[in-house]
């Protein structure tokens, strides 16, 4: 490897570990905000008398909007720089739980938790700022620390705000102090962030899209394939509206409000389609630069990985305290830590993934996870009240950790496809997670758990297949400068 491909995470006198430390808190900030309702939900169920269907309609606002805004914060990212883009989302994200903190009815509780779905989108920005400080020998553990410690803020927000709340603040407002507390400080690191980091080294080039308002491919057959990859996004926020109407018992949208939802959809789908044609306009007509080319392939495969990695992390950890409850008959306390037990893993699994990537290949690795995935979804599914709780929870947290090295082995991967499309390819990556999330969620909807494990398992199978076909990055890209001429950038 010539170099140590180890970064010493300890040495902030370095630019890039410095960098990595202030955008991971910030995209730890960001989960925090995102998802500081969760632990405290008694309380605010109590203070505005919600039923369980509305307080579920909640968590389902709450990741609605992530999925486009991923997609477009990439966008964002690649034109403007992560620096900017991430110091915004901060502050909107302060001003987003504020409004939520502040909310006096059930209808401003609901638009502000569906607002905050853009929050969830501060993951992509990283990114490419991580990706821009590394090199490709140590990208893949960089990226893991930035995706496991920064999405370790969800559980970090169910440890800590209900002992925060209940011990700094007194009243039957106590919860709004604490949400607003996290408000605050997101707002003041969004403003730190700003003028604490770089978008790239001294001397580095950010290099950018030649055009925004889709991905750019690099030829004809990619262009068909890149429309298709886009299908099931707006379907996944098609299945969520669903999810919000009577059939389901919320009933916070009527089924002709269903309908419309699904028809402004199918015009945003078009329009993104033609955005995409105005981008690739000139390579349908001309055909592309030979060395401005990457393999879309890539990039829709890494997609998939994401989708049953990182989405069957969303599902799982949304139902398994429940399942902990129901099979071993266990008060809600136990049930919530013994269920943890998947979450907590993305602290050494995804750094992990990455790790290996770095040492025994990109494939290799994603490979090695999506199998033990397999096993450990199949091991899941035969879970009963026969085993011991013990047993249970070293199979889940078995499972876990190989869902979430493969989280950490796909983020290995992306910075390395294309340089200047990186924040376009980490949101559209992105935002697959939360359609692998939606579509397992539904599944489970319709199945027993041991069956919804078994299809977690087979999706795995099929992705497996899948990155059959990944290639290892090459040792470089050529990218094209401001002023027309190119320039060889090393990535391995």
């Amino acid at each position: 490897m010539g170099e140590k491909s180890v970064p010493n995470l300890l040495a902030f006198s370095s630019g890039k570990i410095r960098t990595l430390h202030f955008t991971w808190f910030a995209f730890f900030l960001t989960f925090v905000v995102w998802f500081n309702h969760v632990p405290l939900s008694k309380v605010i169920t109590e203070a505005f008398q919600l039923t369980p269907e509305q307080w579920k309609a909640l968590l389902v606002l709450n990741v609605a909007l992530t999925i486009p805004s991923r997609v477009v914060i990439g966008m964002l990212v690649d034109k403007y720089g992560p620096r900017t883009v991430f110091s915004i989302l901060l502050m909107v994200a302060g001003g987003l739980c504020s409004f939520f903190a502040l909310a006096q009815t059930y209808e401003q509780l609901a638009l502000a938790r569906f607002m905050m779905g853009f929050v969830g989108a501060g993951f992509v920005i990283g990114i490419r700022l991580v990706g821009e400080w590394f090199p490709a020998k140590e990208v893949g553990l960089a990226e893991g620390i930035y995706g496991g410690w920064g999405n370790f803020g969800s559980a970090a927000a169910a440890l800590t705000l209900p002992t925060v709340v209940n011990s700094v603040f007194s009243g039957e407002n106590a919860w709004r102090y604490g949400l607003l507390s996290t408000g605050a400080v997101a707002f003041v690191y969004g403003i730190i962030f700003y003028f604490a980091v770089r978008n790239t080294p001294k001397g580095s080039t950010y290099f950018k899209p030649k055009k925004v308002g889709g991905l750019e491919v690099t030829c004809r057959r990619d262009f068909y394939f890149l429309l298709a990859m886009n299908l099931p996004m707006a379907l996944a926020l098609g299945v969520l509206a669903w999810r919000l109407t009577p059939e389901f018992g919320v009933g916070l949208i009527s089924r002709n409000m269903m309908f419309l939802v699904w028809g402004v959809l199918a015009a945003l789908y078009a329009w993104q389609a033609y955005k995409i044609y105005d981008v690739n306009k000139e390579m349908l007509e001309h055909g592309a630069d030979e060395t401005q080319r990457y393999e879309f392939k890539q990039v829709a495969i890494l997609n998939l990985n994401y989708a049953v990695t990182f989405g069957s992390e969303l599902a799982v950890v949304s139902m398994l305290p429940a399942f902990f409850a129901k099979v071993f008959d266990l008060d809600p306390v136990k049930a919530g830590m013994f269920g943890a037990s998947f979450a907590v893993m993305c602290l050494i699994a995804r750094p992990m993934g990455g790790w290996l990537s770095d040492k025994i290949g990109r494939r290799k690795t994603m490979m090695v996870a999506l199998g033990g995935q397999v096993v450990g979804y199949l091991a899941m599914s035969q879970i009963g009240s026969e085993w011991p709780v013990l047993a249970a929870v070293v199979v889940t947290s078995t499972c876990a950790f190989f869902a979430l090295a493969g989280t950490g082995a796909v983020f290995a991967m992306v910075p390395l496809i294309k340089r200047r499309l990186t924040g376009q390819i980490a949101g559209m990556t992105g935002a697959y997670g939360n359609v692998g999330g939606a579509c397992f969620l539904t599944a489970l909807l319709l199945v027993t758990p041991s069956t919804f494990f078994i299809i977690i398992a087979v999706c795995s199978i099929f992705a497996m297949g899948a990155s059959w076909f990944l290639s290892e990055p090459a040792g470089h890209t050529v990218e094209v400068m401001e002023d027309g001429t190119v320039q060889l950038v090393e990535v391995g």
